[in-house]
């Protein structure tokens, strides 16, 4: 219940994933702080986060589940023959990076097995914190704070910077265009991701002055690009995914206002990497420093 908790980021997310009520949940975490003797969760209007003394509970009951897996390891005798790792992906960074990723695991580290998972980068974070992810990818916007707000840090390293750009529909407006003007886009019709100020995702340029015209919603990249290609709209595209953009859609980079431009990097958990952990990290590094 802690961990699902701490990964899920409130009460209610935690209940739906676990099955139970959200009062549910919430009676277990009293219980459990009032056996603690301790405050373990922080209750705030944007959800639920871990306190210190939560952040040093969990910690703790990582280690007993790892220690669990490796005595029931010791007790049948039971030799894994493959080394896992759980890797966490944002949406914008998936596309390219991780088939390539994969591709260079299967010649460099053919005895390990990776699942991946995606999500925003707070949510990633909280994966990593939680100890249901071994390694993120995430992005960072300038002036590129760490990923989150816990203590220790997050081990990141840089993978690349990359630029945005406004995908369009390559007939009406923007025919024969390489650019366009911030000021163009304030009355664009857009196409966005369905998004918060705690779960931020790409669609309306993030420079745009005054707020954009969302006539389409959608999370998925290739329903996005599809509906741009169909002249439905604009949106904000990542320039790593200019290589799977579908007919019908150009690309425009936008004057009139500073470049935007999102980092691209790997997290993960303060403290020793094991070998399997930092083959997965070298991996993604490769892969971006091709893109």
């Amino acid at each position: 219940m802690l961990c699902q908790i701490a990964e899920s980021g409130s009460f209610t997310a935690a209940a739906a994933k676990l099955g139970y009520t959200q009062s549910a949940i919430s009676r277990q975490a009293i219980a459990l702080e009032r056996a603690a003797g301790a405050t373990l969760f922080e209750r705030r209007t944007d959800g639920v986060r871990l306190t210190r003394h939560g952040l040093s509970l969990l910690r703790h009951a990582n280690s007993i589940l790892e220690s669990l897996d490796a005595a029931e390891r010791d007790l049948t005798d039971r030799v894994p023959r493959v080394q896992r790792v759980r890797l966490g992906v944002v949406p914008s960074a998936g596309p390219l990076l991780l088939p390539a990723t994969l591709t260079r695991l299967a010649d460099t580290s053919p005895q390990l097995r990776l699942t991946t998972r995606e999500g925003t980068t707070p949510a990633l974070a909280r994966a990593l914190r939680a100890g249901s992810l071994d390694v993120a990818v995430l992005t960072s916007r300038p002036p590129h704070r760490p990923p989150d707000a816990e203590s220790p840090r997050l081990r990141v390293t840089v993978v690349q910077d990359v630029e945005l750009l406004v995908a369009a529909p390559s007939t009406g407006t923007f025919t024969a265009r390489d650019s366009v003007h911030v000021d163009e886009l304030v009355d664009a019709p857009w196409i966005a991701s369905p998004s918060s100020s705690a779960e931020p995702l790409l669609g309306v340029w993030p420079g745009l002055p005054g707020r954009g015209r969302v006539v389409h919603v959608a999370r998925d990249w290739l329903t996005k690009l599809h509906l741009v290609a169909a002249g439905s709209g604009v949106t904000t595209i990542p320039t790593t995914l200019t290589p799977l953009l579908p007919p019908g859609v150009r690309t425009l980079r936008v004057e009139g206002a500073p470049p935007e431009i999102r980092r691209v990097l790997t997290a993960r958990l303060p403290g020793p990497t094991p070998p399997a952990v930092r083959a997965v990290v070298e991996a993604v590094e490769g892969a971006g420093s091709t893109r």
